[in-house]
């Protein structure tokens, strides 16, 4: 989708490298942007560093306000953003309008909780340091790298760059190659209501550039990407021991049970394996389901997988694979589960026709196949049938994976829930607590660490700091060579009538 090409400079300037970013559906060109060298991203974030210290400065108050002035800018451009949104991704439009409901309604929620969740507050102090205050407040890192991906490229990096901002961090983001564009109209519209700093800057380019923002210094990286990527980004920002962020992808699991709502499962099942082409970290790709309902459910499944259709139009339920290598990793996948017995039950290898994917239901797919084991990013759903929910439950959680799940039980939900490994979860519904900007987001294993959203993703851009001051002398002082032979057996008594009962 991308090329790298060289752009003469004139006189002395020197020529600067540059690349392209292309509509997948028809190949046409969107836009062509800088590759950023290292030089550029340090003089970058050596900007953001002072701006950072200026936004700081202004307050929650002053930020909310700031921040408040960018929301409604972003909703008087929804349809700007969604149309170039889906000329970089392929997207359907109302899918891109969609993502950036969810990202205004995140920012909105990030501005108003961040004094709430990080401003100084007092804590006990204690019975041994009973003569102490103690409060607890949460300043900002000073700058927040962003490496956001290209499947959801406002809503996913707008996790972290609007908590980051909430926060009072200046934010350096790096947006995917193959959604350049998106990136710098979200700094723009920033740049339109913050004018006096560059409090949220772009760097654009390849894996290089993104190497170069884990080594510039930043006090923090968030990054979301693939398990692969997510390593290398950790071994970069090890050099400097900067603390990253990680959230990679999925292999979520939707479970069944036998007491299920199952038109209700179905749908989400094939909206979940299906929307956005199946590019989703936390889309469905497994589905267990209790053998004495399995009939039924999957009947409604093939009904309404088989009646989707990819396309490039505005109407289309959903579009091309964003990044064309992903079609030999959704056919490699589709054959292999094939080869090991797997069974069709909807499309199959033809319905691979680069960009397009068209949806592939399989059922009876042997739980070592690449489809089961490995993520997809694809309209791939693999459906097994589980003789019990025990069953289901040891099968969803076998995964090296751990970001999301959805249950669809009409007594035991949250029961099922609370047994699986992963860091959220959706009861009769497919990744709703995506959209709660109150919930955290994140996963655990090959799905990464740390969480964005929430007053947890609030956090995740801040430094817990610790302050106490002595209100008076205290009774046994403890802390001091001049404490005399008595005062630890007094201690030691307080201590025994206080905690020894």
């Amino acid at each position: 989708m991308t090329q790298a090409k060289a752009q003469a400079g004139t006189g002395a300037e020197t020529p600067v490298s540059t690349f392209d970013s292309v509509d997948p559906r028809t190949g046409e060109l969107v836009g062509s942007h800088p590759v950023h060298d290292t030089e550029h991203v340090n003089a970058t974030v050596r900007r953001a560093g002072e701006a950072g210290a200026w936004w700081a400065a202004l307050g929650f108050s002053g930020r909310r306000k700031r921040l408040a002035e960018w929301r409604k800018l972003l909703v008087a451009r929804v349809d700007e953003f969604a149309d170039l949104m889906s000329a970089e991704t392929g997207k359907p439009a109302n899918d891109a309008r969609l993502e950036m409901v969810l990202a205004i309604d995140h920012l909105a929620w990030a501005a108003r909780k961040a004094q709430g969740v990080l401003g100084r507050r007092k804590v006990g102090a204690g019975m041994l340091m009973s003569n102490q205050s103690a409060t607890l407040a949460y300043p900002p890192f000073g700058v927040v790298g962003v490496i956001g991906p290209w499947n959801y490229p406002v809503f996913t990096p707008m996790g972290s760059i609007a908590y980051a901002l909430a926060a009072g961090n200046a934010v350096v983001f790096k947006p995917s190659e193959y959604t350049p564009g998106v990136g710098h109209l979200l700094a723009e519209t920033f740049a339109e209501v913050v004018t006096e700093q560059p409090v949220l800057q772009i760097v654009t380019g390849f894996g290089e550039t993104g190497a170069a923002l884990c080594r510039s210094g930043v006090g923090k990286l968030a990054f979301t990407g693939s398990t692969a990527t997510g390593r290398r980004v950790m071994a970069a920002c090890s050099e400097n021991l900067t603390p990253v962020l990680i959230e990679c992808g999925g292999k979520d699991p939707l479970i069944v049970d036998a007491d299920a709502d199952l038109e209700a499962a179905a749908d989400a099942a094939v909206w979940g394996g299906m929307a956005n082409a199946g590019q989703t970290c936390v889309g469905v790709e497994r589905v267990y389901v209790v053998e004495s309902v399995a009939d039924e459910f999957l009947a409604k499944v093939e009904a309404k997988a088989g009646a989707l259709r990819p396309g490039g139009e505005p109407n289309a339920d959903f579009g091309p694979m964003t990044m064309p290598s992903q079609v030999d990793v959704v056919a490699g996948q589709l054959q292999d589960a094939l080869d090991k017995g797997a069974r069709a039950l909807v499309g199959g290898t033809a319905s691979v026709r680069p960009p397009y994917v068209e949806p592939v239901v399989l059922v009876d797919v042997p739980e070592n196949s690449t489809a089961i084991t490995e993520e997809t990013f694809g309209p791939l759903l693999a459906v097994n049938r589980v003789a019990d929910i025990e069953d289901a439950i040891s099968r969803a959680n076998a995964s090296v994976y751990g970001l999301g799940a959805s249950v669809f039980s009409a007594k035991r939900g949250e029961q099922i829930a609370a047994r699986l490994r992963c860091g959220m979860v959706a009861v009769n519904g497919v990744i709703s607590f995506a959209g709660v900007p109150a919930l955290p987001f994140g996963g655990v294993g090959d799905s990464g660490f740390g969480r964005i959203h929430g007053e947890d993703g609030l956090r995740e851009f801040a430094r817990a700091q610790a302050v106490t001051r002595q209100r008076f002398a205290a009774p046994i002082n403890v802390t001091s060579f001049a404490r005399g032979d008595r005062a630890i057996p007094r201690l030691l008594k307080l201590v025994r009538t206080l905690y020894g009962r």
